[in-house]
């Protein structure tokens, strides 16, 4: 009776080292999956050292610096632009936008219909769950939509939230990585003058005038 008892002990905790081996197992498996994607969508972290500080030493000529600030399609257009405005983004602490935006053009050119749920999920648990690493700045109902594309997801199931965040890139932070350092040394420009001060010198000036009026 002992003998049994013993056996069954000794089963019991075989079967549970067995289930938390096959639970690390999908935690490594899970891991290197994201890791993979984040390595395709273009993330800095996957980067070496030696590599990111070529990168932002490269020598641009200031005469296609300059074409950059044509239009925001030109910019991404450029690989130089695209990763000059990355690295803004990540000075910025907001580079998941881009790198969204990149995983999403990758996520739309997948080859095999077959592989779409998985790399799905993946996209999900980067950039759209609630502790996802990468997290994007979306509306409440466009997650939403998301969540349900993912369980038969097709082509276009993350189109709406790149869209938005497109928008976002485009009409806020472009405008802000046009007079920034990283980009005015490029062109070999300096910042324009803010025009507050250049009222508020005015105003100073008309009261100066309404006051040598009222003397006289």
């Amino acid at each position: 009776m002992l003998g049994e008892t013993v056996w069954r002990a000794t089963r019991m905790k075989e079967n549970h080292s067995r289930n938390k081996n096959k639970e690390q197992d999908k935690d490594k498996d899970k891991k290197y999956r994201l890791s993979l994607l984040l390595t395709r969508s273009g993330s800095h972290e996957n980067v070496s050292p030696e590599k990111k500080a070529q990168s932002e030493t490269k020598q641009i000529p200031p005469e296609v610096a300059l074409r950059w600030s044509d239009s925001f399609e030109d910019l991404l257009a450029h690989p130089d632009g695209l990763e000059t405005f990355t690295q803004f983004l990540r000075s910025e602490f907001s580079e998941e936008n881009i790198e969204f935006w990149l995983a999403c053009e990758d996520y739309k050119n997948t080859a095999s219909t077959a592989d779409l749920p998985s790399r799905a999920k993946q996209m999900y648990a980067i950039f759209i769950d609630a502790e996802a690493p990468k997290e994007i700045n979306i509306d409440h109902l466009t997650k939403q939509d998301i969540q349900k594309n993912i369980v038969q997801p097709t082509a276009s199931c993350f189109e709406s939230a790149q869209s938005k965040i497109y928008a976002l890139m485009k009409k806020d932070c472009y405008p802000r990585f046009l007079t920034s350092d990283i980009y005015l040394n490029l062109t070999k420009r300096k910042a324009p003058l803010v025009m507050t001060r250049r009222r508020s010198r005015s105003f100073v000036f008309s009261d100066r005038e309404n006051s040598t009026d009222a003397w006289l």
